[in-house]
């Protein structure tokens, strides 16, 4: 079997926000299919950042380059990106995500070659995961926050996520993490997200006015996730802290358990080189003995490893994805009370709704 074809496109989905009936976050995909010369095709997908210079990476140069290589061997085709992408040291920014988006595709094609889900190639822990769901936006007033994360409470979610960083401060956010509290009562877990856009001593500040609150974690907290910052907020608060979502390589995990930095290893296989990468980042957590999650809108692609490892807890349902999913694959994500299951199919186990690719290409 060898790669015919490299195609990748650039889609812009709206999102709308159940219960509350408010905009969702905006999502965009970088979409890209690889087709072997016996007809099979697999998908990957990356995301946000800079889609149109990931789609020229994948389209001008990387997808040219692996014509005539077997698909079922990611090891092989990604060996042969990695001298493109950084002829030193490690590639970062619209180059990782590139080679996420071709990792992914690869894999999809890796188990519908062998009729087998990509989780069961990597360990196939489970059929399914517990999930949180990430329900708390910026855009969302105090009451419309708590009344979703009510429902979702409702739906059997046992862990609501929230951003903080809102313009009233931190004052505002404490507000609003109580007005939740009041809302899923005391049996629902409820974790923070500051999104990298706190300083060290802000992280800090709020973590000392959430005293007695229990967080369940406190994800990206600080500036550019510095490691030693990390570590001193650990060692400063008792709230578990997680982080990886956007620049999750094994290096840079091997950077935050050399400085004990975080409880929660959380990789997005969008974003931090793909499925290989995150088989690695799973094997550090192992080695540590920190619990692995998934954060930053990954979806189908990172549940499967959520399902596929020794060691993980909770894998993330985030609304504005969800709903994206719902438009875009063929097979509707199921989620239900408070879990999500990995579709039956090989591969990564959905099918790309055509029309909805003509309706939201950029």
């Amino acid at each position: 079997m060898k790669i015919a074809d490299v195609s990748v496109s650039v889609h812009r989905f709206e999102t709308t926000l159940p219960v509350v009936d408010r905009p969702g976050p905006a999502e965009a995909r970088v979409i890209c299919t690889i087709t072997t010369d016996d007809g099979l095709t697999g998908t990957g997908m990356t995301a946000r950042f800079l889609t149109a210079a990931v789609e020229a990476a994948i389209g001008r140069h990387l997808g040219p380059a692996i014509l005539g290589l077997d698909p079922r061997r990611p090891a092989l085709v990604i060996d042969r990106l990695m001298p493109l992408v950084s002829e030193r040291g490690i590639a970062n920014g619209v180059n990782r995500a590139a080679l996420s988006c071709i990792d992914l595709a690869l894999w999809d094609i890796a188990g519908k070659a062998r009729g087998a889900r990509v989780s069961d190639l990597l360990g196939g822990l489970a059929d399914d995961a517990p999930a949180y769901v990430t329900c708390g936006f910026p855009n969302l007033d105090r009451d419309e926050q708590a009344a979703l994360c009510r429902a979702m409470a409702a739906e059997g979610f046992g862990t609501v996520k929230m951003v903080v960083g809102h313009k009233g401060g931190l004052a505002e956010d404490v507000a609003r993490i109580k007005a939740i509290r009041a809302a899923v009562g005391d049996d629902v877990g409820i974790a923070i997200d500051a999104n990298e856009r706190f300083s060290y001593d802000m992280a800090l500040r709020l973590c000392q006015m959430l005293a007695g609150e229990p967080i369940a974690w406190f994800e990206d907290p600080v500036f550019n996730n510095d490691a030693r910052d990390l570590a001193r907020l650990r060692a400063a608060t008792g709230i578990p802290l997680g982080a990886g979502q956007m620049d999750g390589h094994a290096r840079r995990f091997r950077e935050f358990a050399e400085h004990d930095a975080l409880d929660l290893f959380m990789p997005n296989s969008m974003y931090n080189g793909g499925m290989s990468e995150t088989a690695r980042v799973a094997a550090l957590a192992n080695a540590n003995e920190r619990p692995l999650s998934d954060a930053g809108g990954g979806g189908i692609y990172c549940l499967h490893h959520m399902t596929a490892f020794p060691g993980a807890t909770l894998a993330e349902v985030h609304l504005g994805t969800l709903h994206l999913e719902r438009r875009l694959f063929a097979e509707a994500p199921r989620v239900a009370a408070g879990r999500s299951a990995l579709p039956d199919g090989p591969g990564f186990g959905v099918t790309l709704d055509a029309d909805v690719l003509r309706e939201t290409r950029v």
